[in-house]
């Protein structure tokens, strides 16, 4: 971990525009800064969707500054957690991290009304992930 007491998450999916992006700003804004926060693509976008920036602005959370970022092995060396998002192959794999694959539909190319219910999923996964990483004293 980087620091003892915080933990460190990274969400990768494909073009780092979505689902990823919603992920990254669910957990800094719910985490409060407790969990240290990154995201990534293996073929990042050249913008974030406009639908998810609507979606997540829509719950008070600002994405409109955010901007696609390339998966680096250094991303995830300095990780503790590893959430990929439809692009499991093509993340490197270090032994002691944590790994999950969350299945989720793709918002690429969607209207807001068809994102809605994949930014309140990944709400929900967000909040356990939370309480896991963060066990209530």
């Amino acid at each position: 971990m980087t620091d003892i007491n915080k933990p460190s998450v990274l969400f990768v999916c494909i073009h780092n525009a979505g689902r990823s992006q919603m992920a990254a700003a669910y957990l800094s804004h719910l985490a409060q800064g407790r969990i240290e926060v990154r995201s990534a693509g293996s073929a990042p976008a050249d913008s974030v969707n406009p639908a998810a920036v609507q979606a997540m602005a829509e719950e008070g959370i600002d994405m409109s500054a955010e901007t696609p970022k390339i998966l680096t092995t250094e991303a995830v060396k300095e990780s503790d957690v590893v959430i990929t998002m439809g692009c499991g192959d093509t993340c490197p794999i270090f032994p002691g991290k944590r790994y999950e694959d969350w299945k989720l539909d793709d918002p690429a190319g969607q209207g807001v009304e068809a994102v809605r219910p994949i930014r309140d999923e990944i709400r929900g996964r967000i909040e356990t992930l939370i309480s896991e990483l963060l066990p209530a004293n």
